[in-house]
């Protein structure tokens, strides 16, 4: 199927079921999908603890749950689905070249590495940080590289990394958003989770270059947005809203138990707040800003009281706090069950951003595929689009 056909069935299909997906269960005490799917939503409800992690870090399984009572829903699978990358195993390297790079992250970077075919041109590592995958690419295909990021700081450490290996590596400190001489026609630009408009900004600006090459892995698809996404291939049914694009990157890796248990305690101790704010005010939800993760370590009785101080509520009573814990925690429970409906459409979402940006490649003239470099387990940001100028 080619990518602009994929597009358009993708745009319909999750306009079909925005119902599902758009409502925000921390938000609502009921999601409006409830109301009209009383079996669905029974059968969330009375999902073991153990089945409801499962169903909210398995996408496919949490679709299979929701085509019993949807079958028309099958088609997402499909539409969302992606290929693995025909990866080139990379030269060997020397034991120099990964200094300073955790374990997790430079899987990721050997990954994107083996998965971008090489094309010959100087290398552009857009938002790369110290550097280190225009390092592994300067060792691999023996060709110059810049590295362009916003942190100076970075830009000096990267320079000394690429000196200790001996490569011709050159940094550029400059704004990714502002800066005009960059990229240059004749590169191959490349950037791993570049965040939101950055990923954007190098892809609009290379296809106006006629860059020869592009290899880009999103992230963070909401940063940069205001209200609403604006597609960059043109007018599409969806409209998503900042929060929406959000949606498509809240997938992340198993957590260790104990980071389970205080994500846990977090969400229960924010619901129980919503809970006595709308107990006190009479309004629904009401957005608040971040919560200091020091407020999280002392009690419940603690956090409320620096709550309702901070949002201008009146005091909270001590005498309420297992009250309100309890209902925090019976929240957190529902919110974890509904969410499971929501979550299941989280890789479609990434996928229809992902396919914006290549359609809008293939109408520039490039020709483009996209593909996972990597298993999930090394990042659920694993979607690569390759792009070559045709």
């Amino acid at each position: 199927m080619r990518l602009a056909e994929r597009q358009r069935r993708l745009d319909q299909t999750l306009l079909q079921f925005r119902a599902l997906w758009h409502p925000q269960p921390f938000r609502e005490l009921r999601p409006a999908w409830a109301e009209q799917d009383h079996g669905l939503a029974e059968e969330v409800l009375a999902l073991s603890d153990e089945a409801t992690i499962h169903l909210n870090y398995d996408t496919g399984a949490a679709l299979e749950l929701l085509a019993k009572y949807r079958p028309e829903i099958g088609e997402i699978a499909s539409l969302a689905a992606v290929p693995r990358s025909q990866s080139q195993p990379l030269p060997g390297l020397d034991a120099f070249w990964d200094w300073e790079i955790p374990g997790r992250k430079r899987a990721q970077i050997e990954a994107f590495a083996a998965a971008a075919e090489r094309q010959g041109q100087p290398v552009l590592d857009w938002c790369g940080g110290k550097g280190h995958l225009g390092r592994l690419l300067a060792l691999a295909w023996k060709v110059p590289v810049h590295s362009l990021d916003f942190d100076a700081t970075l830009c000096e450490e990267g320079e000394a990394l690429a000196r200790r290996a001996g490569i011709k590596h050159c940094f550029v400190h400059a704004d990714a958003l502002q800066v005009e001489a960059w990229p240059q026609a004749g590169q191959h630009a490349v950037a791993l989770h570049a965040c939101g408009e950055l990923h954007r900004r190098l892809i609009r600006r290379g296809a106006q270059r006629g860059v020869p090459g592009l290899d880009v892995a999103p992230c963070c698809y909401y940063r940069g947005v205001d209200e609403y996404y604006e597609p960059m291939s043109g007018p599409l049914q969806l409209q998503l809203s900042r929060d929406d694009t959000r949606l498509a990157v809240t997938e992340t890796v198993t957590a260790k138990p104990r980071e389970a248990r205080l994500r846990d305690q977090a969400l229960a101790w924010k619901l129980g707040f919503d809970a006595y704010r709308r107990q006190v005010t009479g309004l629904g939800y009401r957005t608040f800003k971040p919560v200091p993760d020091r407020w999280l370590r002392a009690s419940f009785g603690e956090f409320m009281r620096h709550m309702v101080e901070r949002e201008g509520l009146p005091a909270f009573p001590g005498a309420s706090s297992a009250e309100f814990e309890r209902a925090g925690w019976q929240r957190q429970r529902e919110v974890m069950r509904y969410s499971i409906v929501r979550h299941a459409f989280r890789r479609a979402l990434e996928t229809w951003l992902v396919l914006d940006a290549a359609v809008y490649l293939e109408k520039s003239g490039y020709s483009v595929t996209l593909s996972r470099f990597c298993e999930r387990r090394l990042t659920p940001r694993n979607l690569l689009i390759s792009a070559r100028l045709a």
